[in-house]
């Protein structure tokens, strides 16, 4: 009797991913991505691509966004779109400028948290229980909120010193700053030693240990609460369902409505949270405050994943991209060469996975990016990065554009791994079945 012996399957990087847990696997990614910076900082003589003041900039900037897209998260696990987190930020601004003004920066975080929360509920009224296009309400929303909060403005601040129809009072005090006793030091000195790769990680340790607020720590905490309490509770279980199939969740006692109404308002909540803090951080309310972080906020939902982690990543991500434009024409020329390394690391993975095509797109584009690195507009056709063709400095404007750069990326090559809710945005009525 003749028997068959199976050939062993190709490693391929999925199946090699598969071997490690899922927390090594992005710690290894985490140091993979720093050690590519540090390159890129040796190279371009950038130190500030790696410093703990880029680092600690790219948090305070990362906090906002990083709200919002966990507010989205909230919102669309339980099914519901929310497109209106940019109103919900909005209104959190205002009430934290007016409650910081009377009562301080403690009582701001609370009442930009309660402004988006009720936004959140007319949210989940509007989609929930009257059956309004989720798109639709959410622009709704963020076309109101600027209406609401400009008309109160002007009733409550108009005439008050150093304040008027745009502007709240100064916030009545400051919130506490501290510093991680021992490890801000720690890691200030091995910065100072400018060891290669070493002092650029003490630089990021640095960064996210030193003169924090209280506000950016529990912005910080509420990711992996997040994380455990959607994954390991029987709460999140029951909220996931109902982004998933809402009518088999109901079909076992699961209350979808309610369910969905709790989301969303922890959304909204989650959402004027992030817009107090950039209250406190400017020291009082603006008009336009928010600057569209609401929907950047949403590009880092999609972008991680409709995960906290990769929420986390993206709202990073963007934060770094804008605090580097504060910083030196250096450390942008920096940026750029990081692009071209990452590009081609990129290129090496789907090659690879035998992915030929893609491996292609991303090494040219890697090509475009170093050329831009070199300051040689005129071999391709990248002028228009340059502020002008006399000087050949990369205009620092073109950073900003490196978050959604990349989610476009993610969403072109790695469309496959991303999946967001089976149920989100739909309708959903009891009795329905999907």
């Amino acid at each position: 009797m003749s028997t068959t012996t199976l050939a062993p399957s190709p490693a391929t990087p999925a199946r090699v991913l598969k071997t490690f847990p899922r927390w090594a696997v992005m710690g290894f990614g985490g140091l993979f991505v720093m050690f590519l910076l540090s390159i890129a900082a040796e190279v371009a003589d950038a130190p500030d691509l790696t410093s703990s003041g880029a680092f600690g900039a790219a948090l305070r900037l990362a906090v906002p966004i990083g709200m919002a897209g966990l507010g989205g998260l909230y919102a669309e696990r339980a099914g519901v779109v929310n497109i209106g987190l940019e109103g919900m930020m909005t209104m959190g601004t205002w009430m934290a400028g007016w409650a910081g003004w009377h009562w301080g920066p403690w009582a701001a975080l609370v009442a930009g948290a309660i402004g988006g929360l009720m936004f959140g509920v007319l949210h989940a009224l509007a989609t929930v229980t009257f059956g309004v296009n989720h798109i639709v309400s959410g622009v709704a929303i963020n076309i109101l909120a600027v209406g609401v909060t400009r008309f109160l403005a002007e009733q409550l601040f108009t005439g008050e010193q150093g304040a008027s129809a745009s502007l709240s009072p100064p916030v009545s005090g400051d919130m506490p700053q501290f510093s991680v006793p021992l490890l801000s030091d720690l890691f200030g000195w091995l910065e100072d030693q400018d060891w290669f790769f070493i002092s650029d990680v003490a630089g990021f340790l640095k960064g996210i240990t030193t003169d924090l607020s209280w506000a950016t720590v529990i912005a910080m905490v509420l990711f992996p609460i997040t994380g455990y309490l959607l994954w390991r509770t029987a709460f999140g279980l029951r909220l996931r369902s109902c982004g998933e199939r809402p009518s088999a969740a109901d079909s076992l006692g699961v209350p979808v409505y309610r369910m969905k109404y709790v989301a969303v308002m922890i959304s909204g909540s989650l959402a004027g949270f992030g817009g107090a803090t950039l209250v406190l951080q400017a020291g009082q309310f603006r008009e336009g405050q928010t600057a569209n972080r609401g929907f950047l906020g949403l590009a880092a939902l999609i972008f991680g994943n409709w995960r906290p982690g990769g929420v986390a990543a993206g709202a990073g991500l963007f934060g770094y991209a804008d605090a580097l434009q504060l910083r030196s024409d250096e450390a942008v020329r920096g940026l750029v060469l990081f692009g071209a390394l990452a590009l081609v690391s990129a290129a090496l993975f789907f090659l690879w996975q035998r992915r030929t095509r893609t491996a292609a797109i991303l090494g040219g584009l890697a090509v475009v990016a170093y050329l831009a690195y070199l300051n040689r507009p005129d071999w391709f056709w990248g002028a228009w990065l340059y502020e002008s063709a006399d000087s050949l400095t990369i205009d620092t404007r073109i950073v900003f554009m490196t978050p959604y750069l990349v989610t476009l990326l993610v969403l072109s090559f790695a469309s496959q791994r991303l999946r967001m809710p089976a149920a989100d945005g739909l309708v959903w009525r009891k009795g329905q079945v999907e």
